[in-house]
């Protein structure tokens, strides 16, 4: 596939060295998880370009965004995996770590569900990195503290089937082809998903080179991300780290 490679050439050792232009995008507030507390410390939220997208669209499209916010905030070495895209001409880079890739997979399977109970309604899925601070328990309290310090907000809007024209017309001997239409329409429509795809991983691309000084410390554990949690809309699970 001759996919659009770019994110090597944004690797971590090399992502100050390249410029472009982007369309600065809107930042509406974000959905509010009433029932989480939250310790923001220094925190840089992105609000990513909302994506309008068919059902059968959502797992590789998440999976693309996902996969290139962590390996763009990865710890230490990594074995970079290039993913051709099937549904688009796009490669992206995973960490190529077993363990994240799976519970990546099992956010997605949770967001397809929901997205399944509660149709036509806009999704958003947060993925936030946090620092783990032991503090002293108290009755109110418990023993370990999570200080968030980047949030990515992923806006996703799924697309519903029209119900099929019917071919022929009650007041003319015109036959259509719906065949023909459908298949014109949701070519001109995938080809504007994937445009946007581009900008929102080049939204990503420009905010890690440009928010860097908010990064705390490498913690001193195993495993190639940053603690992190990625909560869908108002469901949150909580990962440790991987």
């Amino acid at each position: 596939m001759t996919g659009f490679r770019y994110l090597k050439a944004y690797s971590p050792k090399t992502e100050g060295q390249v410029h472009y232009e982007t369309e600065q995008q809107p930042d509406p507030t974000p959905i509010c998880y009433r029932f989480l507390i939250r310790h923001i410390m220094n925190c840089e939220v992105c609000q990513l370009k909302e994506l309008d997208v068919e059902y059968f669209e959502i797992r590789e499209v998440l999976q693309c965004i996902l996969h290139t916010i962590f390996f763009h905030r990865a710890l230490g070495l990594v074995r970079p995996k290039d993913i051709d895209l099937q549904l688009f001409e796009i490669t992206y880079v995973q960490c190529g770590d077993a363990e994240l890739e799976k519970k990546v997979d099992e956010k997605i399977d949770q967001f397809i569900d929901k997205v399944e109970k509660h149709p036509n309604k806009k999704n958003q899925i947060c993925l936030s990195f946090f620092e783990v601070k032991n503090k002293q328990a108290t009755w109110f309290t418990h023993k370990v503290e999570h200080l968030y310090w980047e949030q990515w907000y992923i806006n996703i809007n799924v697309a519903q089937h029209p119900k099929p024209i019917s071919g022929k017309s009650h007041h003319s001997k015109l036959v259509l082809d719906p065949g023909e239409s459908a298949s014109e329409e949701r070519n001109a429509r995938r080809a504007t998903l994937e445009s946007s795809l581009h900008e929102v991983l080049f939204q990503i691309i420009k905010f890690v080179n440009e928010k860097k000084d908010h990064i705390p410390p490498i913690p001193n554990m195993e495993g190639v991300s940053f603690p992190y949690e990625i909560t869908i809309s108002r469901f949150s699970v909580r990962d440790g780290h991987v």
